[in-house]
């Protein structure tokens, strides 16, 4: 142990990876390998909170686009022409239309991102006459749980695995929770959290959001079956950082048992954001790995 070379942690991730994911992936693995190892590209997540309404014309003129509108747009697109050709199928058979497909993407997250193979860097987010942080940015991909979640007006919303914030925070920006909980069981992490809200929210919705430290997989002794919507965004193998960064990273050799929990782990937070859950509410399960063992087999 004290004279073999040490191997550094991203390279058993890299190991891990090609490994399992050529398996799992296939063809696709290459190009799925090759975008872990780029640059990791920004979004910026506007705050409707801030006095900010020049910054969409910003950062329109340096060639970024709302990913969030444009996916609405195509699903709108999509929709008429499923519904056409639908309507198309129903007139051969003479049966009834079904009314069209309702796109259930709040409004209200504007997401800008640089078009692919774009690298710029967005400038640092600025305050505005209250202190108020005009956008977050944030892995665009970490929104799609946010969006998937679909909170309706008043929704009591509990986002699990809360820290250190980016979720949360686009949570607020749909304008639509009736009270949102956030939790994270590590504390220095919450206090990352507690820094994003002062940063980008006013003291008047700050109220509406509870932080809390528990164990995640102790939530329903705390307040079970309440929920409207959950999130549970769970730790995991983070592919990118794992691949990417040696600091925290879950290859390390001292950490292999802790990896190896991982799916128990994430079950046992799935079926907490179950329980926390009112009859007939939604739970959201989420992860940032490609790896089937963390996402396929912990839903089964």
């Amino acid at each position: 142990a004290a004279t073999a070379p040490r191997i550094p942690s991203t390279r058993l991730a890299l190991h891990h990876f090609d490994t399992s994911y050529s398996l799992h992936l296939g063809a696709l693995w290459p190009s799925v390998r090759a975008a872990l190892l780029c640059e990791q590209k920004y979004g910026a997540l506007l705050n409707n909170f801030a006095a900010a309404g020049h910054v969409p014309q910003e950062l329109e003129l340096l060639n970024a686009t709302d990913f969030v509108s444009e996916a609405s747009q195509k699903v709108q697109q999509w929709q008429r022409g499923a519904a056409a050709g639908e309507a198309a199928r129903r007139c051969q058979e003479g049966s009834e239309m079904s009314p069209p497909l309702c796109a259930s993407i709040s409004s209200k997250i504007k997401c800008y991102t640089f078009p692919r193979g774009d690298i710029t860097r967005f400038r640092p987010a600025r305050p505005d006459s209250l202190g108020l942080l005009d956008y977050y940015l944030m892995d665009a991909a970490s929104l799609l749980p946010v969006l998937a979640l679909n909170v309706q007006p008043g929704d009591f919303v509990l986002d699990l695995c809360a820290a250190p914030g980016g979720k949360t925070l686009a949570l607020l920006q749909t304008g639509l929770c009736g009270h949102l909980a956030a939790n994270d069981i590590s504390i220095s992490r919450t206090k990352r959290l507690y820094q994003i809200l002062h940063s980008y929210v006013p003291k008047e919705v700050r109220d509406t959001v509870s932080v809390t430290s528990y164990d995640g997989r102790d939530w329903d002794q705390v307040k079970g079956g309440t929920f409207h919507k959950v999130l549970v965004d769970v730790p995991c193998t983070t592919d990118r950082h794992s691949a990417m960064e040696e600091d925290n990273n879950i290859f390390h050799k001292r950490r292999t048992k802790e990896r190896q929990m991982l799916p128990m782990l994430q079950l046992q937070l799935l079926m907490a954001g179950i329980l926390a859950a009112k009859p007939g509410a939604e739970v959201l399960y989420s992860t940032c790995s490609l790896s089937p063992l963390q996402n396929e087999c912990v839903v089964e």
